[in-house]
């Protein structure tokens, strides 16, 4: 019956590690995404960020105010788990977003950690042809 119970929390302790990717007592990483610049209101700083599931990011999103830029990327915006929004410190305790809108300039902070893993496109709505499309990709 001991070899048993000890086969069993071997299996155990093994399959909970290959599970587990992040380490949330560690500080969150740092994303940026800035819309706009001194060159080009159809800017953007990054379109491709890769994460990890289970691993702490905190996502500043800036606007340069040169355009009223609607961030959509619902299917990414489910799949996180989200800690905190902070908009002006000003902290806002909200489980979902559906979208974030720049009518000026301005920036926000989401805290946050991947839950599932996947492709998610998110874009700038109705500038998606000036090329204001990118991928969030989750392993």
């Amino acid at each position: 019956m001991r070899i048993f119970l000890t086969i069993i929390c071997t299996i155990f302790l093994i399959a909970s590690e290959s599970f587990a990717k992040g380490d949330l007592s560690i500080r969150s990483k740092k994303l940026e995404l800035k819309l706009g610049s001194d060159k080009s209101d159809y800017d953007m700083s990054q379109k491709v960020f890769n994460m990890e599931t289970g691993k702490a990011y905190r996502l500043e999103i800036s606007s340069m105010g040169f355009k009223e830029y609607e961030l959509e990327a619902e299917d990414f915006f489910r799949n996180i788990w989200i800690r905190s929004i902070e908009i002006e410190g000003v902290e806002i305790d909200a489980p979902i977003i559906n979208e974030i809108e720049f009518e000026r300039e301005g920036e926000i902070e989401i805290k946050f950690v991947p839950i599932r893993p996947g492709e998610y496109d998110f874009e700038i709505e109705r500038l998606q042809s000036k090329g204001m499309v990118g991928k969030f990709i989750v392993k």
